[in-house]
């Protein structure tokens, strides 16, 4: 049994598709009371980029390099992407093709620094931290004023 240092649950909301979107983040280390949450909200994007973006963010919280890291996701997009290496091949053909090649490219970035697992978990199904990271990136998608998803809205 893999034994891993921090659990990262992300969900990513887009009210419309495209629409206001935002994503939610809880993260707890393993073995410790430690919690956080992060949550960002923008104008204009797409449901899975936000997805793809709260896996990103919550690498990028990291402040250690080679840790163990176990995400917990929602989106199939993101976790298969992953699971079934389909992300390295787009990778080798530079993207071409292929939707949110600016997030992969980051999602790549912050997956090598890290021992990353992907796991699905099934969405609106009372998994307590999947439920607040959903809570998070609804609420941050209605906040006024939301930034630009640049990648989105070029």
């Amino acid at each position: 049994m893999e034994k891993f240092d921090v659990y990262i649950y992300t969900d990513g909301s887009s009210r419309g598709n495209p629409g206001p979107g935002g994503y939610g983040i809880v993260m707890e280390w393993v073995g410790k009371p430690y919690k956080k949450e992060f949550s960002q909200g923008f104008r204009k994007t797409t449901n899975n980029r936000m997805e793809l973006l709260a896996a990103i963010e919550g690498l990028r919280k990291l402040k250690k390099e080679n840790l163990n890291v176990k995400i917990f996701s929602d989106s199939k997009y993101v976790v298969d992407a992953v699971q079934k290496g389909w992300v390295f091949n787009w990778e080798k053909i530079g993207f071409r093709g292929k939707k949110n090649p600016d997030l992969w490219k980051l999602f790549l970035e912050q997956y090598r620094k890290h021992s990353v697992v992907l796991q699905w978990v099934k969405g609106h199904n009372s998994h307590p931290q999947n439920e607040r990271c959903d809570f998070l990136a609804v609420a941050s998608s209605k906040v006024k004023d939301l930034p630009v998803d640049a990648g989105f809205e070029l």
